[in-house]
């Protein structure tokens, strides 16, 4: 049985479950400020129009200033594992190496590593979270370009140069699916590209192809890094490497036949996407049936380089979907309407779960064990983290503090989520650890600061102080049971 308590993760103390050790951490994306000046695809102009109430992530939490002050609160819950993510433009702001390396960069997350292996809490460390450098975006058009593969490589032999003696678990990239859609389908995130026929609020860009081109470079680029790495730096400092991708668990919307198949194409066109090629060498075949030439072709020896190329998959799960087989539609092509699958959070009136803060995210525990025995029996059966797993709720300054503190929704939504991931453990799922998104609340993408995510609040208004909520309380009590 699952002992809620005996160690956790994030945390010195683990628990576990099973036969497996869980570790419990928290990630806070790091502050895009390279000597002042932000990072990134879009211009702030332009970032004023996406985000929501025209804010941006300059300053964020300023984990950059205070990460003593993070990593404290990190030892004194009894977390024993952080995952945080490493700005490429930080480490080299031309993007290439020629352009030189920033030490001042590479100095912090020295800093930053030090300090959280002086208090016994392992570094995760992301190589790319989607901030691409602007030079490449200028210079080729980031991942629409092959070029991007060798400029990567060049970056993670930096991180792995000068943090690899210390960081022993590897991420190489964060979440493909959603830099490509949101970036390429919807152009709803940088650098916001889109087919002009959708009337969205787009840049250029073209639906049908751009996302799955992008997508092949990102998979080519996370092989590159991976062969470096195993090459070259792994015997000697001893550490794993993997990717993390994000998945949405589709239930069928009827025992209809269709329907069945619709959930299974759906579920292709997201996690199998990038899963799918870096197990077995090449895409879905239902993906190769309905992209057709759109879809790029691996070389047989890029086929050979991607086989295979993780040590463990970490997984981000948030919430959950039915799946309906829906008509080719009469538009022009589209990864929207590629997979012929109609998605809808709703059946007959009712709802697949309570909704969050975020429109897309409604609560499904279930699908948490769903996603995880898919993969285990479709995917043979890999070594897993849970890298993210989390719930927001709207920031409403109006309310009392300690209103705002209680986040009992948040409490429960962990609960049931660890209570279907036990299950899978004793299904036989190897589930090795589990992060919480996120310890603080943070600027959150499009929603800004709107939403908040953290189980530490963090005062806006007064100076970016650092309050727990009831959820950290929660954890820390689970954690030391």
């Amino acid at each position: 049985m699952m002992r809620f308590g005996s160690t956790g993760a994030v945390s010195r103390p683990v628990f576990f479950l099973g036969p497996h050790r869980l570790l419990i951490s928290m990630k806070v994306p790091q502050m895009k400020v390279v000597k002042g000046q932000v990072s990134g695809i879009t211009s702030l102009t332009n970032t004023q129009k996406k985000i929501a109430s025209g804010s941006n992530g300059d300053v964020a939490v300023d984990q950059y200033h205070r990460y003593k002050e993070d990593v404290g609160i990190m030892k004194e819950m009894g977390l024993d594992a952080y995952k945080f993510s490493i700005s490429w433009p930080r480490i080299l702001p031309k993007g290439k190496l020629k352009g030189g390396i920033n030490k001042e960069g590479v100095q912090h997350y020295n800093n930053l590593i030090n300090k959280l292996l002086a208090h016994g809490i392992q570094p995760f460390v992301t190589l790319f979270h989607y901030d691409l450098p602007q030079t490449l975006e200028e210079e080729y058009g980031g991942f629409l370009s092959p070029l991007v593969v060798d400029d990567f490589r060049d970056y993670v032999n930096v991180c792995f140069e000068e943090f690899g003696d210390r960081v022993k678990h590897w991420i190489t990239l964060n979440e493909p699916w959603s830099f490509c859609y949101f970036g390429y389908v919807t152009g709803v995130a940088a650098p916001g590209r889109c087919s002009e026929w959708q009337m969205l609020n787009c840049t250029g860009g073209d639906s049908g192809t751009e996302p799955y081109i992008v997508a092949h470079h990102q998979i080519l680029a996370h092989a590159a890094a991976v062969k470096l790495y195993r090459e070259k730096y792994q015997a000697s400092q001893k550490g794993v490497i993997g990717i993390t991708l994000v998945s949405v668990w589709f239930v069928p919307y009827s025992h209809a036949k269709d329907n069945k198949n619709a959930a299974l194409r759906a579920l292709d066109f997201n996690i199998g996407w990038f899963l799918e090629p870096i197990t077995y060498g090449d895409y879905p075949q239902s993906m190769r049936a309905l992209a057709g030439s759109r879809l790029p072709k691996f070389t047989e020896e890029q086929s050979l380089v991607v086989k295979g190329s993780f040590d463990f998959l970490g997984l981000n799960y948030y919430t959950s979907s039915y799946a309906k087989q829906a008509p080719r539609a009469n538009s022009p092509p589209s990864y929207v309407t590629d997979a012929l699958v109609n998605q809808t959070t709703e059946r007959d009136g009712v709802p697949i779960g309570p909704q969050a803060a975020s429109s897309w995210l409604h609560v499904y525990p279930r699908g948490i064990r769903s996603v995880l025995l898919y993969i285990k029996q479709k995917y043979n059966d890999p070594l897993i983290y849970i890298t993210e797993n989390g719930i927001d709720e709207f920031n409403n300054s109006t309310l009392p503090l300690e209103q705002q503190l209680s986040d009992y929704t948040r409490i429960d939504y962990h609960y049931r989520h660890l209570s279907y991931l036990r299950e899978a453990i004793k299904n036989g799922v190897k589930v090795k650890g589990y992060f919480v998104w996120s310890m603080l609340d943070n600027f959150e993408w499009v929603s800004g600061y709107s939403v908040r995510f953290g189980i530490n609040y963090v005062d806006y208004q007064t100076g970016l102080r650092r309050i727990p909520k009831r959820s950290a309380r929660w954890f820390k009590s689970f954690l030391k049971k």
